[in-house]
């Protein structure tokens, strides 16, 4: 049902003369993407460094509390921009998108990595005042810190294979991959063989 569900938003969205209008255009599409993985980049690099400091392998004589603080900024705009882009490139190609297995487990790491991220925030603003000057945090937040970089490493390696079609709904897949890809008519034809 969720399946079928998604399928029909994402032919509702394919419909749209801007989708088609971004995905046909010679410069739009590439200037999205390029500031996609731009975005991503400036996020991602500012993560990094607040983790690898949590994790006690970067900066340690600076009081961890001043990066996360200094870095918030630059790396709330990339994940603003990141998102904003990453939205205008699954509208541009909804259908296929909706129906890539990559794209599918993309967006689940994407909400684990987010879900961590405001775990992980709200659990060193609690205890910052208690270890913020120790070169080496305690393991609850070099935890959260090992799982931030995990989970974003799987979103940007997930989202580059969003381009390569091994599981493809118009290939022939076993049942299950019809069904975890969302290939709704692929798999109301493998029921009715």
């Amino acid at each position: 049902m969720l399946n079928e569900w998604l399928l029909s938003l994402a032919r509702f969205f394919d419909a749209q003369n801007w989708s088609t209008q971004i995905h046909e255009s010679i410069y739009l599409y590439a200037w999205i993407e390029t500031t996609h993985v731009l975005t991503l980049m400036v996020f991602l690099g500012m993560l990094f460094v607040i983790d690898l400091r949590m994790l006690g392998l970067a900066f340690p004589n600076v009081r961890a509390s001043v990066i996360a603080e200094r870095l918030d900024k630059p790396m709330m705009i990339g994940l603003t921009l990141m998102v904003i882009t990453g939205v205008l490139l699954y509208y541009a190609i909804p259908v296929r998108t909706t129906q890539s297995l990559w794209f599918r487990i993309k967006v689940m790491l994407f909400v684990l990595a987010a879900i961590n991220a405001f775990a992980f925030r709200a659990r060193m603003q609690a205890s910052v005042g208690s270890w913020d000057t120790d070169p080496k945090p305690p393991r609850h937040i070099r935890m959260g810190a090992a799982a931030s970089i995990l989970l974003w490493a799987g979103v940007v390696v997930t989202g580059r294979t969003i381009a390569y079609d091994w599981f493809d709904c118009h290939k022939e897949l076993p049942y299950a991959m019809y069904w975890a890809a969302g290939c709704v008519d692929e798999m109301a034809a493998f029921a009715s063989e």
